[in-house]
């Protein structure tokens, strides 16, 4: 980082004012100080330097991290997806297709609606019945992979997403469903902020799944959309702001050519339409800390029709959250985060972004309100913030 300052011909303290970050940082990261970088430290400082935000983190992808209660609730899930495969005992009753399939029907609600306590529960015997099922039960623990890897990823438990995930991605039949598989790869990579294999991987299958447009189908418009906003935001966190705004443009044309919100075969985890693209694009403009252009979009986003998931609606609250705080409206802030947590309760401590934004609304009050403090408990906000 001290080359890279040197290049662009600037001191230590230029280059903290550039990056919006504290002279100190800057200079414990160049003294090699202070542990691990954020992302958002990274991104804000590549800019200013020329260079991109993968360059500046190496190899270093950032590790899961759950809290002590979650790796203990997913125990016997990670038993299930990391251990050998399950074999049936002499007096077992073989699980059939039809029943699993049944069963992972009826548990799809609780994946959407993060119902996480009763999955934590459920989900490992299902699991097992899926790999006892052989190669007729194939399209059934694809599924139930992509949920499986959806969740894990969703609760940091990254080693056990990869697994699921691969194992998914090895079984799909076809382009379309092995999409569905990559679209949350994408995500996993991104979480752990490996931002170049992201926007690699995006940006293959992008090129893959292009249809032509005039005889392109829903669900084809849907899988090609997903990785374009994929791309896109691997593109905007790696501050490249060009291909960034690119991808978009092009999943807003898939979006257009459906004009609807879309989720093919009924899955929440491939819902894509106008309002999507419109949630993602506010997304990248929080990115790249523009919290006017945030709540501008925010305004415009069209409502109508499929609600989004419940996952790209609360993440767009926090997105909303946050540029409330850098605008200093700490009252509306909060009134977001109580949102989330009376619609998500089990979600929201998941989000890191959470906490950040929490965090800042807390630095800034002399004295917190009960509202705040029953926040800080449900992001699991440490005591000393």
């Amino acid at each position: 980082m001290r080359e890279l300052r040197k290049r662009a011909d600037l001191t230590q303290r230029e280059l903290a004012t550039a990056a919006r970050v504290s002279f100190r940082t800057v200079e414990n990261l160049e003294q090699g100080r202070g542990g691990t970088p954020r992302l958002e430290t990274l991104r804000k400082l590549a800019a200013p330097l020329r260079t991109t935000t993968s360059h500046l983190q190496g190899d270093h992808a950032e590790a899961g991290n759950p809290d002590a209660d979650t790796v203990e609730r997913w125990a016997n899930v990670r038993a299930a997806l990391l251990g050998p495969p399950p074999v049936l005992g002499p007096d077992d009753v073989p699980p059939t297709v039809a029943g699993v399939q049944t069963l992972v029907r009826d548990m799809t609600p609780l994946f959407s609606g993060d119902q996480f306590a009763e999955l934590s529960t459920v989900l490992p015997p299902l699991l097992r019945e899926a790999e006892l099922l052989g190669a007729e039960g194939r399209s059934v623990r694809v599924r139930l992979l992509q949920l499986a890897g959806w969740l894990m990823v969703q609760t940091r438990q990254f080693e056990a997403a990869e697994v699921a995930l691969s194992r998914a991605l090895d079984g799909s039949a076809d382009r379309l469903e092995g999409a569905a598989t990559v679209t949350t790869q994408c995500w996993l990579l991104l979480r752990q902020g490996r931002l170049s294999a992201a926007r690699e991987l995006a940006a293959r299958w992008a090129d893959e799944l292009e249809p032509r447009m005039s005889r392109a189908t829903p669900d084809e418009l849907s899988a090609w959309g997903w990785a374009l906003l994929r791309l896109s935001a691997a593109s905007v966190r790696d501050e490249r702001p060009g291909d960034a705004d690119d991808a978009l443009r092009l999943a807003h044309a898939a979006a257009v050519a459906l004009g609807r919100e879309h989720a093919p075969g009924g899955d929440f985890l491939r819902a894509f339409g106008p309002t999507t693209v419109a949630l993602k694009r506010a997304e990248n403009a929080s990115v790249v800390q523009r919290p006017d252009e945030v709540l501008r979009l925010s305004a415009l986003v069209p409502m109508g029709g499929r609600r989004p998931t419940s996952n790209n609606w609360n993440r767009h609250l926090l997105d909303v959250a946050n540029a409330e705080v850098e605008l200093r409206n700490y009252g509306r802030a909060v009134e977001k985060l109580t949102e989330i947590r009376n619609n998500s309760p089990e979600w929201l401590p998941n989000q890191r972004f959470a906490r950040d934004i929490l965090g800042k609304v807390v630095r800034k009050r002399r004295r917190l309100t009960p509202e705040i403090r029953e926040l800080a408990d449900a992001v699991r906000l440490p005591a000393d913030m």
